[in-house]
C-alpha cells in the first residue's frame, strides 16, 4: 500500500474501539487496525489495482510501476468495510434506553477496561415476602440492595410509596448479562431508585444516570473510578448523572472534555437525588414529604402526651404510698414485710 492513503471515517474510528476491543490502552486496537490494513492490501491486489510484492518490490521494475502509481489512490474505510472485513462485532455497543424506564433505573460501574454502564431491573409480584436477586451479584452489592430496600420500607411515606408495598409480595432484582459476575456497592442508589420506581409506578428518566452508595439512612457516600464512568456516561448519550456530593472534589482534577456536556448533580442524600430522577417528581415529593412530616410530628405528640400521663401516674402513686421504715414499706396495720 505504498501509494494508497488509507483514511478512516469517524464513525469506522468509533466502530473499532467501541466494537471490537475492550481495553485501558490502544495495544487490541493497533492489532485490529493492523489486520484490517492487511485485508484491504489483499483485496486490492486480488483486483489488480496494486502489485504483489516480491523481495519487498513490486514485480520486476518496482521504480517504474511506483511512478506509474499515482499518490492520490487511497481507500476510505468506512463503518460498513469494518465490520465487511472483520465480521460480526466481538463486544455490544450500549445506548441509552430511549424511552423513560418502569421498575428500571441506569447505574455507572468500573471495570479493569475502564467504564460501563448497567441496568438494575426490579419487578414486585405476588407471591411470598422475599428479596430474590438474579445476575451474579458479589456479597458487597447483595448488602447494597438489602440496604436499599430496608431505606425504602422506612421512609415509604417520603419516598410516595405504600408503606405495605412489601406485603404478599416478591420483590425481584436483577441486573442483565447474568454471565457477567458483578460486585460493589456503588451501585446502592441505583438499586434503591428501580425499587422504588417498581413500587411507586414511577417512570425514571432515560437520560439520567448515577453512582453511589446507600446507607440505611439514606445517605449517598462517595465512590470511585468516577472519570471512567462519567465517559461511559457520554458514550451512551446520557446527559444527566447523579454523583455523591463527597465526589465533587475529583471533579477539579479532570479534563474539561470529560464532564463536557454532561449536567452532573452531586447530591448528599437520596431524597436529594428522587427530584431530578423521575419526571414531574418534585412537586410530589414536596407533598409526601409534608405529609410525612406531619404524620411524624403528631406521632410524636401522642407519645409525649403518653408519657406525661404516665408520669402524673406515678407521681400520684408514690404520694399515697406509705413510707418505708428501715427501708421496708409498713402496712395500715403497723406490721412490717
Amino acid at each position: 500500500l505504498t501509494n494508497y492513503e488509507i483514511t478512516f471515517e469517524d464513525g469506522a474510528v468509533m466502530k473499532l474501539i467501541r466494537e471490537y476491543t475492550s481495553e485501558a490502552g490502544v495495544r487490541n486496537l493497533e492489532r485490529e487496525i493492523a489486520s484490517l490494513c492487511r485485508k484491504i492490501a489483499k483485496t486490492l491486489v486480488e483486483a489488480g489495482r496494486v502489485e504483489p510484492l516480491v523481495n519487498g518490490h513490486a514485480g520486476k521494475k518496482p521504480a517504474a510501476r511506483r511512478r506509474k502509481s499515482p499518490a492520490t489512490n487511497g481507500v476510505v474505510v468506512t463503518a460498513a468495510l469494518v465490520e465487511k472485513y472483520l465480521k460480526a462485532p466481538r463486544f455490544r455497543n450500549r445506548v441509552g434506553e430511549g424511552e423513560d424506564l418502569l421498575g428500571a433505573a441506569t447505574g455507572l460501574a468500573w471495570t479493569s477496561v475502564g467504564g460501563d454502564t448497567l441496568t438494575v431491573e426490579v419487578s414486585i409480584v405476588p407471591g411470598t415476602e422475599k428479596l430474590t436477586l438474579t445476575g451474579q451479584l458479589g456479597d458487597v452489592m447483595k448488602e447494597s440492595v438489602s440496604a436499599a430496600v430496608t431505606y425504602i420500607r422506612a421512609n415509604a411515606d417520603v419516598l410516595g410509596v405504600a408503606k405495605d408495598f412489601y406485603k404478599g409480595n416478591e420483590i425481584h432484582v436483577h441486573v442483565p448479562e447474568g454471565a457477567i459476575p458483578k460486585d460493589g456497592p456503588s451501585a446502592g442508589i441505583t438499586m434503591a431508585v428501580a425499587v422504588i420506581s417498581a413500587a411507586a409506578q414511577r417512570r425514571v428518566r432515560s437520560d439520567v444516570a448515577m453512582t453511589g452508595e446507600i446507607t440505611l439512612r439514606g445517605r449517598i457516600l462517595p465512590i470511585g473510578g468516577l472519570t471512567e464512568k462519567l465517559l461511559a456516561a457520554r458514550r451512551v448519550n446520557v446527559h444527566t448523572v447523579i454523583i455523591p456530593k463527597d465526589n465533587v472534589k475529583d471533579l477539579a482534577d479532570m479534563a474539561a472534555a470529560v464532564t463536557e456536556g454532561l449536567e452532573i448533580i452531586p447530591v448528599a442524600t437520596l431524597l436529594e437525588a428522587v427530584p431530578h430522577i423521575f419526571r414531574n417528581a418534585s412537586d410530589a415529593l414536596k407533598r409526601d414529604a409534608s405529609v410525612a412530616r406531619k404524620q411524624v410530628a403528631a406521632e410524636a405528640r401522642k407519645r409525649v402526651s403518653a408519657a406525661t400521663v404516665k408520669t402524673k401516674s406515678r407521681t400520684g402513686a408514690r404520694k399515697g404510698a406509705t413510707p418505708a421504715v428501715n427501708g421496708v414499706h409498713a402496712n395500715r396495720k403497723g406490721t412490717r414485710k
